[in-house]
């Protein structure tokens, strides 16, 4: 029953003195962290976060979190995961701080060290594979640049000597290693450089090498430059490193090439040695790491938080103590109270917490549930509560689906959104669908209680529309008789002829047996004045739930004024609203209400109308060939109207010159003294029950501006341009809101309409295409498909989001206006939130 009552109206919150022994304050704070149960208020806003007591132990803080970032990042390079750690881990002791930053800088010290060992080999061994590829593939020179006849060995000239000045030079060789991308541009560049004086041989690694920075496997292409010339030589080395390059020697010698790839691939197998015990030991260090890091993350920010909330204290040097400030919800004092004196019995001072008055507005605590909190957010997504006003939250779990339901009303698309969200219902407990990433599904899954009432509503009002995806359902028999018409008609042969379309006479015996059991009778569903018969029981539907949804808003603004104790704004403000609401409006869904009682069937034809009665209400008229409903009614009317305007000076000054004058009386009762204020301060604050913040805090002040001085701050100006805007706004909204309503009919109306239409070009044509048995079934298996398909896009997604934005509309303008202010905010208690990661 308590979390109930918190629901309806927010929990009374207190704001408490907390005084922290100096040895005990962390240990009390961690306490309060895990609880969660209370706000604290920032002691020290004007000092700065550099000079606050304990802004070392926030930084040791900070620096222990950025190295376990740095051992979470190399846990998911090595494709290792985390698991959380399993229970509550409490905050760590503050001894144990300096224990475990070192702990942490020699675990990622070594870490380093290794994984640097292991990068410095893998680079190593990644050149030695490349050397051993060069030298391994065989790079022959092309056939057009030999010039010798006859067979040809190492020893033989790649050109034929001539005489010259060059006769001498040395055929000198460039070997190396390139990356694929790059070998056509530097092939394209040497030639260019050099004019043609070098002989290139480009070939493509057998084998893929592993990568040393990213371990994936890569294709290289081996080179092999012959050249002659100094200067030639000294463009090849700078083009060649340009391109990055591997260069690696290469010997003339056949044998001597054998030899070195010989020795290169031994010093690749003992290097690979090295490093499997190198990557064998990082693995060892990894295994610590994961055991290390979960529960040393999730303490680490838990200390982090104690100390940022103890720098918010204030400290008192006198008793040696902190003193902090914290909202909390009263029914919870004794268990913060028990977990004070759990966290300081170790140091046999015990902290002391006692409440203290206050003339701020106290944040606004409503408990929600996995239910109630879709609902909670609707509200708040207009504005959070005022302390202690009435909560819109539990009407609005019954009203927002409802009206969604009249806006959205058919059986068929309320039962797919209704098993939709029933399946995320019975699956909300399993963790993959709580950890899914996609932000569109966690919206859905959020309300998800919101859309399994929002779709059993539409089922609801599609039963009363009679529509299952725009088809009428027989499910009792008909009020109607068309063998009852037919026989009493007289209609022969020749009149049906002449006739297509045929019309029941309710007047006459036995066609209209009686109402419909429930719903709309299905028969309207064959009348060409379908739509017309629709339109208007909706439209005045909808005037009838309008009035009544607005008026019920009213009605709510006195449970507010009562238990403020505001007397005068329930006289001078609710009570002229209702009778300027009801006079008026109220009014027209009583004739809407008579006239389906009052006019028969043998009287239709006559009915007067409710509009013109309406029109001429407020022009004090009447037209003489619209006949009356009731006897009395002009003289009624006229009185309706003359109590209505009648109200709105009361509106308009009641208030304000009640504030005046309780101003002005206050002003010449007041003779305060300085012994009876100071006696009264020492009574308030021994007093167990000292914060009575509804005493101390009154809406009226913080609608007159006042917040503390009511002397400095009441000016009568603003009361009167405040009061003056809600008469205006409240008058002519009573107006618009009405005409607001009228979307519940226009949307049903498109609703139907669009289902209809579906039904017929995609439905109906599927269904006459073939009568056979056989071409029937192939034809309806693509038709129904897209049938699907146009029905879940079109009429559940866009027009079930028109809908629900309509409903958002009508609760947050038309309903929640009229007694709820939003201008209040949430209390954001102290507690420790582990990240998912």
């Amino acid at each position: 029953l308590r979390i109930m009552g918190s629901m309806f109206r927010s929990e009374e919150v207190a704001l408490v003195q907390l005084l922290l022994p100096t040895a005990s304050a962390y240990n009390c704070v961690s306490q309060l962290g895990e609880l969660g149960l209370v706000e604290f208020r920032d002691l020290n806003e004007s000092v700065s976060a550099f000079q606050r007591r304990f802004v070392v132990e926030v930084r040791r803080c900070e620096e222990l979190e950025k190295t376990f970032t740095f051992l979470r990042e190399e846990v998911q390079r090595a494709g290792l995961t985390l698991t959380p750690p399993e229970g509550t881990l409490p905050a760590p002791p503050p001894r144990d701080l300096l224990r475990i930053q070192e702990e942490t800088d020699r675990l990622a010290q070594e870490l380093r060290d290794v994984r640097g060992n292991q990068q410095a080999l893998r680079a190593q061994l990644h050149q030695l594979q490349l050397h051993s590829a060069v030298l391994g593939q065989s790079h022959a020179p092309p056939m057009a640049a030999v010039h010798t006849e006859g067979p040809t060995t190492e020893r033989t000239p790649l050109l034929s000597a001539t005489p010259g000045p060059h006769a001498d030079l040395k055929v000198n060789f460039v070997a190396g290693a390139v990356e694929p991308c790059k070998a056509a541009a530097l092939e394209r560049l040497l030639w260019r450089a050099c004019r043609g004086f070098l002989i290139a041989s480009f070939k493509e690694t057998e084998g893929q090498l592993e990568d040393p920075v990213t371990g994936e496997p890569a294709t290289w292409m081996t080179f092999v430059i012959s050249y002659w010339g100094e200067q030639i030589g000294q463009k090849v080395r700078k083009i060649t490193d340009c391109f990055h390059c591997h260069v690696f020697p290469y010997l003339e010698q056949e044998e001597a090439r054998l030899r070195t790839l010989q020795q290169l691939q031994q010093q690749s197998q003992e290097l690979q040695e090295v490093l499997g015990e190198t990557e064998r030991f990082l693995s060892q260090v990894l295994g610590r790491v994961q055991q290390l890091l979960p529960p040393g993350q999730v303490q680490i920010r838990k200390m982090k938080a104690v100390y940022l909330t103890l720098n918010q204290c204030s400290v008192n040097t006198t008793h040696k103590c902190l003193i902090a400030e914290v909202w909390c919800a009263t029914r919870d004092l004794p268990t913060v109270q028990q977990a004070l004196q759990s966290g300081s019995s170790e140091e046999g001072v015990s902290a002391v917490a006692h409440r203290i008055p206050c003339q701020d507005m106290p944040p606004t605590l409503i408990r929600t549930n996995r239910f109630t909190s879709s609902f909670q957010g609707i509200v708040d997504a207009y504005g959070v509560g005022r302390y202690r006003e009435v909560n819109p939250a539990p009407y609005t779990i019954i009203t927002f689906p409802f009206l969604f339901a009249v806006m959205f009303g058919d059986v068929g698309h309320g039962l797919l959104m209704f098993l939709f969200a029933l399946a995320m219902v019975l699956t909300e407990n399993q963790p993959a669908v709580k950890t899914t990433q996609n932000e569109i599904w966690q919206t859905f899954f959020g309300g998800r209680y919101l859309l399994l009432l929002m779709g059993l509503f539409s089922i609801y009002t599609g039963f009363i529309y009679n529509e299952c995806f725009s088809r009428a359902t027989t499910i009792f028999p008909s009020g109607w008789s068309v063998a009852a018409m037919a026989n009493q008609s007289g209609w022969s042969d020749e009149y049906l002829s002449q006739h297509p379309m045929l019309t029941l006479n309710p007047n006459i015996t036995g066609v209209f047996l009686g109402p419909y059991p429930f719903g709309i009778d299905p028969i309207w569903s064959l009348a060409t004045n379908h739509l017309s018969f629709l339109n208007s029981f909706k439209m005045k539907m909808s005037v009838i739930l309008g009035v009544t949804h607005m008026a019920f808003g009213v009605f709510l603004s006195i449970f507010n004024h009562v238990h403020f104790g505001q007397a005068h704004r329930l006289l001078l403000e609710t009570v002229p609203e209702l009778i300027f609401l009801l006079g008026l409006f109220g009014y027209l869904v009583f004739l809407i209400v008579y006239k389906w009682l009052y006019v028969s069937a043998a009287s239709a034809s006559s009915a007067p109308s409710i509009l013109i009665h309406f029109i001429n209400m407020f022009l004090f008229s009447q037209n003489p060939t619209n006949r009356l409903l009731f006897h009395g009614q002009v003289v009624v009317q006229y009185a309706l109207v003359v109590l209505a305007l009648a109200t709105v000076p009361i509106l308009l000054l009641g208030t304000p010159l009640y504030l005046l004058r309780q101003h002005h009386r206050r002003n010449t009762q007041r003779r305060p003294t300085a012994g009876r204020q100071d006696e009264d301060s020492d009574k308030l604050l021994a007093s167990p029950d000292a914060s009575t913040l509804e005493n101390s805090w009154s809406p009226d002040e913080e609608k007159a501006g006042s917040s503390g001085d009511e002397e400095a701050e009441f000016v009568p100006s603003e009361i009167f341009m405040h009061q003056a805007i809600h008469t205006i706004e409240f008058c002519l909204g009573c107006i618009s809101n009405t005409a607001s309503y009228l979307r519940l009919w226009a949307l049903s109306l498109a609703h139907a309409q669009l289902s209809e239409v579906l039904w017929a070009m995609v439905m109906r044509i599927g269904l006459g295409m073939g009568r056979e048995i056989g071409v029937a079934s192939v034809v309806l298996v693509p038709v129904f498909a897209a049938f699907a398909v146009l029905t879940v896009a079109i009429l559940l997604v866009m027009e079930g989001l028109s809908a629900f934005l309509h409903a958002l509309r009508l609760h947050w303008v038309e309903f929640q206006n009229k007694f709820y202010s939003g201008t209040g905010y949430k209390l954001s208690p102290f507690a420790f939130t582990v990240d998912s990661d």
